[in-house]
């Protein structure tokens, strides 16, 4: 049995005990307490016999730490594997997230699993900076820069939670740079022409048209507009849009332009201030996981106006699955919220006042400006050009 000394240099007792190659070391226990001194020295020792009999496994070895952890401070070392820590992690985000960040998170949680095979068993503190890497290199590899950039933002937040729980030493997710994008990888979008809206609003059916028109006129985005109500329209307060974006949950009030306003006269609406302004786009949005089908049409819409190729399913046009690398077109739904953009400061709009109407958020506005007028806004929007008037005169 491992023995205990004193010296009179250290207020703590001291361990002695054999090493695995047969010397006779000495190691302070940090304790004080001959009790609890005795079991930390007797569990090294124990470790130290295994380690001469053979190799220590790592399952040994936390079996280990695990009995002197829990002789020392009188309850279990807090420990999980990667499986079942990640899983379950992603099911309690199901409760204080968003349905589209939780349903994210768990795909994260399962695909870091998948990359790690056996080693999901292990203890989630062995998780290495090496093992992240694999798994944001593999991402990038079959979808993109951005892409692996997100997930692993996401797995951060995972292993962050981890770390807080006593679980693990450090955040290894924390430790790995993200990947820097190429001017190629860039996918930026641009603005729409004139000549391209007015191709857009001859082509557009049903909803369709009244979501360009909202998207051109307030330059929101588009599940925002989707997930419209009609009390989210004050007629009798000047005719205003007030509602909060999904993304960010900043509050909006936006003055409607003139052919918003005589769109939303030829819509059809019902008593119930609560009923959507577009009843189907709506219920594609508010399906968890649905908001690509959306996307989809759009770009349908494009196609039929001679703008964009055709897009055939994934699965159809390259014989692989949903997370391998889409193309991506510069122009989209999105854009119309950079035409909305160019469009007022082409007109003269001050920028914090373009910034406002969209919802941007700029260094610059929060610096000097607290509130932009109402009557400012109206002013700003009613530059922006009629794409409608030339129909309506037919």
């Amino acid at each position: 049995m491992a023995s205990l000394r004193l010296k009179s240099t250290s207020p703590y007792l001291f361990a002695c005990y054999l090493a695995p190659d047969g010397r006779r070391v000495q190691r302070s226990t940090k304790l004080t307490k001959r009790k609890k001194a005795q079991v930390l020295a007797d569990q090294w020792e124990r470790a130290a016999r295994l380690g001469a009999q053979k190799r220590l496994s790592e399952a040994q070895a936390r079996r280990v730490l695990s009995d002197i952890y829990e002789a020392v401070n009188d309850e279990p070392l807090p420990s999980a594997t990667v499986r079942d820590f990640l899983t379950g992690w992603a099911e309690k985000r199901k409760a204080d997230t968003s349905p589209r960040t939780a349903a994210a998170y768990g795909q994260v949680a399962r695909d870091f699993i998948a990359s790690l095979g056996p080693k999901a068993d292990r203890d989630v503190s062995q998780v290495s900076k090496a093992d992240v890497a694999q798994y944001r290199d593999a991402a990038q590899a079959r979808t993109s820069p951005a892409t692996a950039n997100k997930l692993l933002k996401y797995l951060r937040v995972a292993l962050g939670a981890a770390w807080k729980d006593g679980l693990t030493q450090d955040n290894p997710a924390a430790k790995l740079d993200t990947i820097r994008r190429g001017a190629n990888d860039r996918g930026r979008r641009r603005a729409f022409t004139l000549t391209e809206l007015k191709a857009i609003l001859a082509h557009a059916t049903g909803e369709w048209r009244g979501m360009v028109l909202f998207g051109l006129y307030t330059g929101q985005r588009l599940k925002d507009i989707a997930r419209l109500a009609w009390q989210n329209i004050d007629t009798e307060g000047g005719n205003v849009l007030r509602f909060q974006t999904a993304k960010t949950g900043r509050t909006m009030e936006i003055p409607l332009a003139s052919p918003v306003l005589a769109h939303l006269q030829i819509m059809p609406a019902g008593d119930d201030p609560a009923a959507p302004l577009f009843p189907k786009a709506f219920a594609i949005a508010t399906k968890e996981g649905s908001d690509s089908r959306l996307s989809q049409q759009f770009h349908d819409l494009l196609f039929s106006a001679g703008m964009a190729p055709a897009r055939l399913p994934k699965r159809k046009s390259k014989g692989i699955g949903r997370s391998a690398p889409r193309e991506v077109s510069d122009i989209s739904f999105h854009s119309l919220r950079h035409t909305a953009t160019s469009l007022l400061k082409n007109a003269g709009v001050p920028e914090a006042v373009a910034m406002d109407i969209v919802g941007h958020d700029t260094a610059a506005m929060s610096k000097v400006y607290t509130h932009i007028a109402e009557d400012t806004k109206r002013a700003a929007i009613a530059k922006l050009p009629d794409l409608t008037a030339k129909e309506e005169a037919k």
